[in-house]
């Protein structure tokens, strides 16, 4: 029994495929996405962004593949890329099996956008012998001709329209190894649509808000689209569309993941806004000690509280705590007990180097 079911959150039960040495859906965790800004041919360049997103927590990683001269690049790329990596389609066959057979692990494609059946057979025929997987990528921006005309606009019934024309050409090539998605940037619309297709296909969801916006409000439009998915249950692999480096889209995507108990990662800092009655410079140090504690990949919960009144309570609630005192004697907190008390510290500093002297204790037990 859940001691706290008020934090349960019950997935969706949804079919797992692969992609690459990733596993999506069913009980696999919910895996966070990013997408490369470079030019492909840019191998030195793409390769860059791949490994900051990479050591940022990227699980996958897609690269758009416009022209035979990236999919050329391709090959090399995947060959140092540490984690898989989605080849984005859009338009013609060649480029999604010359993508497959340079080890692609997934194929961002529309079946029904790559021309006659022949060629899609060619595509799905590329896939299967590469064991890759691919992803229905359905947009409100680029919906179909006949489908507008019959809604008149984007719509949830619009979106989920075109994502089963797309599946139903799989599955008539018994093609079963795909994810959806049928992202807007609208929220409501993009949320409706998923919501509902999830109540259709068991397939795993790849869920997104596109084209959110700068840093901090597509962060905020994401996470408000995104998190009332992910509390339901819904998305089995998420990325976050910013105008931002990649690596800040995964930071975001784990800080949602996060905040809803799906997934630990790194340090989470719980701190208070400050006021008037804080005994050492709040905002300062946590600014400092999440920018130094950045690169820790271990989950570890580190509260930073100002004063008295709420410090002891949030304390008992994280690994580590530290409550301002008077005087300069501020309370250290370990696994929610009292345990010590620094004078006159830099705070900043000690946290820092408390933490990580933590996380290698927990390495030599």
């Amino acid at each position: 029994m859940n001691i706290r079911p008020y934090r349960h959150i019950e997935r969706r039960k949804s079919r797992m495929i692969k992609v690459g040495n990733v596993f999506v859906g069913g009980d696999a965790p919910i895996s966070v996405q990013t997408m490369t800004n470079t030019l492909t041919t840019d191998i030195n360049a793409t390769l860059e962004q791949i490994n900051l997103s990479a050591e940022a927590g990227a699980d996958i990683i897609r690269v758009s593949c416009p022209d035979k001269e990236s999919t050329q690049a391709l090959k090399e790329i995947v060959k140092l890329s540490p984690i898989p990596i989605v080849a984005d389609i859009h338009f013609h066959y060649l480029r999604a099996i010359e993508a497959a057979d340079a080890g692609a692990a997934c194929l961002r494609i529309n079946p029904g956008n790559i021309g006659n059946i022949k060629k899609v057979k060619e595509v799905i025929s590329a896939a299967k012998q590469n064991e890759t997987s691919i992803r229905i990528g359905v947009n409100a921006g680029s919906l179909e001709k006949n489908i507008l005309e019959k809604y008149g606009e984007p719509t949830p019934e619009a979106l989920v329209e075109s994502a089963l024309d797309h599946i139903r050409i799989l599955k008539e090539h018994d093609f079963h190894d795909y994810k959806i998605s049928v992202k807007a940037s609208d929220v409501f619309l993009a949320v409706a649509a998923y919501t509902q297709l999830a109540d259709i296909d068991n397939c795993p969801l790849h869920i997104g808000i596109t084209e959110a916006g700068s840093l901090r409000a597509g962060t905020v439009k994401s996470s408000i689209g995104l998190g009332n998915l992910l509390w339901s249950g819904i998305g089995d692999t998420i990325r976050v569309s910013l105008s931002a480096h990649p690596s800040e889209e995964v930071k975001v995507g784990y800080e949602m993941l996060k905040s809803l108990g799906l997934r630990r990662r790194g340090v989470t800092v719980i701190s208070c806004p400050s006021c008037a009655r804080q005994q050492f410079d709040v905002i300062k140090t946590v600014q400092e000690v999440e920018q130094r504690l950045e690169h820790i990949s271990e989950s570890i919960t580190v509260s930073i509280i100002g004063c008295i009144v709420n410090g002891p309570g949030e304390a008992k609630e994280t690994d580590i705590g530290l409550t301002g005192g008077g005087k300069g004697n501020h309370q250290i907190y370990v696994n929610g007990i009292s345990d010590h008390i620094i004078r006159n510290e830099n705070v900043a500093d000690y946290i820092v180097n408390f933490v990580q002297n933590k996380i290698e204790q927990r390495k030599l037990t």
